[in-house]
């Protein structure tokens, strides 16, 4: 076997909050996929960070009154303690506020400027004179200048739906310090990315470096036209200077999507640095300098929500940069929890320290195995589901082999199993499957692997339940027969460590001093215990109990009676509040009712007459999913099809389809106005991404 030399990340968490179950999809698809591989024989490293800059970090050390970098030293280390518990075993954790991030962010500025990929230009933005720095869009509010809505923040109004600069806001004000804001005029810095439109046409669609419905969704950017990218942010800002600006002008910063995916490399350099002189000495250019593109494989985990960053950006920089791109990118969907999003009110908001207090980790790496597959999908976490099917699959089925078998061995023939094999066919099937089972780990089909494991596991069970092992042991010269059942029965067991080890590592690692084997290695499964002595049994995994799950999501609850206030994400936006300034008292709904509804950043793809329909107009929609959404809107009179074509706009998704005499209708288009007089369609800025949830 030729033995791969691989280099994996997964996206970095912001150093700005907690990390939730949302977030450890992620990083338990990628560390199962780590660990299969390893276990095939390869050369794996897996490296992760934290995301460290930008203006939300900065905003937020002040809010606490600490410096960001105690700020960021601080989530640093809740991260790591999260992931330790959910048993991520990366080989390296670092930071992008590092000396290796700066030289490598400084290093690839520096080769694309020289190449000629970096311009300047002044833009103009809206400056707080208190707090004495250039204000996003969303630090901004004001009165909307279409229907003089109050309080409506830089970029739209809540009230109309009108888009609009900040600079077109009257009154405004300044979020962070209420002072009025002034405009301001600043040069920044942009990279070239059109001069790299064929590469990344090429590029999107070779070698299967992306899912085919991620190179189709970015296709949507070829067909709008690429633009330059803005990578510079003003000062005060918590990052990277910008190297060799000019001494007379105002200090520059790196845009934190910028130096962010360069932390990729800066860790492995890390840990290149900490193994140097050792026998796991690692090679940064080995796995980074072009020549070894070929030779090396480097593969990104990523949430859907930022593929355009990884698939676009990325490797354009690299490639301009003359380091090697990604071998491949792997997107995943969000995680849904009983069917919704998380809710902080219904208690499926959770973090994941709040689930450890209450769960094994290992229920949710299995469970979250068994849904996950190679596609861009959402999963669901059904609590009840979830309960049932650890239960009956890890403890009903898999753990109960042993417990089963083990008792008769060690106490009539102490723990030694047969010299030769009673159901060799039975066992040779079980083996060959773990072709098929690695195959799917590789593929990250973890839920085909998953079904192949458990119908191994019925197998065995089915085996036991024939042979009867129990009564056997009460029948004179039947002893014979107990330990080759038995045998037998511990034999497919240790098949299954080996397969499941991936997933549960904790449970295997117990299971492989019980079995009292060295490895459970891929290759391990091909030679049988025989002649082999076990160690007693002792409990591998307990039951989820219902109050388990009914403590951790009554810990998880939030009080409607408290808001959180806005606070800036990594893009420098805030989240706005909802407002409900003409609702009158017995009209309110509760947040829960709000959080029903499902609202997504929708491309009208197509937008046509409907015939025979006087009222109706059809929208083809691109909602983020692999298929396109069909809409009916009672909009005709008010809009000609080629005026909402190419727009986005906002979709109900979750509504139940409808259908009527022309289709069935999958979704709502949000209008203002009235519909007999006149109505407006809420359209969205260029820049909102396809398939956000509207929150």
């Amino acid at each position: 076997m030729q033995v791969r030399e691989i280099l994996v990340t997964s996206a970095l968490p912001y150093a700005n909050g907690d990390i939730h179950l949302g977030h450890l999809v992620e990083y338990i698809q990628t560390d199962i996929w780590v660990r299969s591989m390893k276990a095939q024989g390869h050369k794996v490293t897996y490296v992760c960070a934290d995301d460290a800059h930008g203006t939300a970090i900065m905003l937020k050390a002040e809010d606490n009154g600490i410096t960001p970098e105690q700020q960021i030293a601080n989530v640093q280390a809740a991260h790591e303690a999260d992931f330790a518990k959910f048993l991520i075993d990366f080989d390296n954790y670092h930071s992008t506020h590092s000396a290796e991030n700066k030289e490598c962010s400084e290093l690839i500025y520096r080769r694309l400027r020289d190449a000629g990929h970096i311009s300047t230009r002044d833009v103009e933005q809206l400056f707080d004179p208190e707090k004495q720095l250039f204000l996003a869009d969303r630090f901004v509010k004001g009165t909307c200048p279409e229907c003089d809505a109050a309080d409506q923040y830089g970029d739209n109004c809540e009230v109309c739906g009108t888009t609009y600069d900040a600079t077109d806001l009257k009154d405004p004000h300044s979020t962070l310090s209420n002072a009025t804001p002034v405009l301001k005029t600043s040069k920044h810095y942009f990279f070239d990315l059109p001069e790299f439109e064929q590469f990344l046409k090429d590029w999107t669609r070779s070698d299967n470096r992306l899912q085919v419905s991620v190179a189709n969704k970015l296709q949507e950017w070829f067909d709008a036209g690429l633009t330059s990218w803005d990578i510079s942010r003003d000062a005060p800002y918590f990052g990277f200077q910008i190297p060799d600006t000019p001494s007379d002008e105002p200090e520059k910063y790196f845009y934190v999507w910028l130096d962010a995916p360069v932390g990729y490399m800066a860790s492995f350099k890390n840990l290149c640095e900490k193994r140097a002189g050792t026998n796991e000495a690692l090679d940064f250019d080995h796995y980074w300098m072009q020549e070894n593109e070929h030779k090396t494989e480097v593969y990104h985990f990523i949430g859907k929500d930022i593929v355009y960053f990884h698939a676009l950006f990325w490797p354009a920089m690299l490639a301009g940069s003359e380091f090697r791109t990604p071998t491949g990118v792997f997107a995943h969907g969000f995680l849904m929890v009983n069917g919704e999003k998380m809710s902080k009110s219904r208690g499926t908001f959770i973090k994941a320290d709040t689930y450890a207090q209450y769960l094994h980790p290992e229920y949710l790496r299995y469970y979250f195995a068994s849904k996950l597959s190679d596609k861009v999908e959402d999963i669901n976490l059904d609590l009840e589901d979830f309960m049932q099917k650890v239960n009956s699959d890890l403890v009903g089925k898999v753990v109960n082999i042993a417990s089963r078998s083990a008792g008769f061995l060690v106490k009539k023939y102490d723990g030694m199993l047969t010299d030769v094999c009673a159901e060799p066919r039975l066992l040779e099937d079980i083996t060959k499957t773990g072709d098929e089972i690695a195959a799917a780990y590789e593929n990250r089909e973890f839920s085909r692997a998953m079904r192949l494991i458990m119908q191994c596991a019925d197998k065995a069970n089915e085996y036991i339940d024939e042979k009867k092992p129990w009564a056997l042991a009460k029948v004179e010269g039947a002893e014979q027969e107990v330990q080759d059942v038995c045998s037998v029965a511990i034999n497919i067991f240790r098949q299954l460590m080996v397969y499941l080890a991936p997933i549960l590592p904790e449970l295997t690692e117990n299971a492989r001093e019980f079995l009292n084997i060295e490895s459970l290695s891929f290759a391990s499964r091909n030679e049988w215990l025989l002649g082999h002595q076990i160690n007693k049994f002792k409990p591998l995994m307990q039951r989820i109990e219902e109050k388990d799950i009914a403590a951790m999501v009554e810990d998880s609850k939030a009080s409607l009676t408290q808001t959180d206030a806005p606070t800036a994400s990594k893009d420098d936006k805030a989240t706005p509040a909802v407002m409900t300034n003409h609702t009158e008292q017995n009209d309110y709904i509760g947040i829960e009712d709000f959080a029903k509804v499902e609202m997504k950043v929708a491309h009208v793809v197509a937008c046509n007459h409907v015939e025979g329909a006087d009222k109706l107009l059809q929208f083809t929609l691109d909602v983020g999913e692999a298929q396109t959404r069909n809409v009916f809107s009672g909009i005709r009179k008010f809009y000609e099809p080629e005026q909402l074509l190419d727009k986005k706009v906002i979709c109900v998704t979750n509504l139940a389809p409808r259908k009527m005499k022309f289709g069935v209708s999958e979704g709502m288009i949000l209008s203002s106005g009235d519909p007999k007089t006149g109505l407006t369609v809420v359209t969205l800025p260029d820049n909102c991404v396809i398939g956000d949830v509207l929150a």
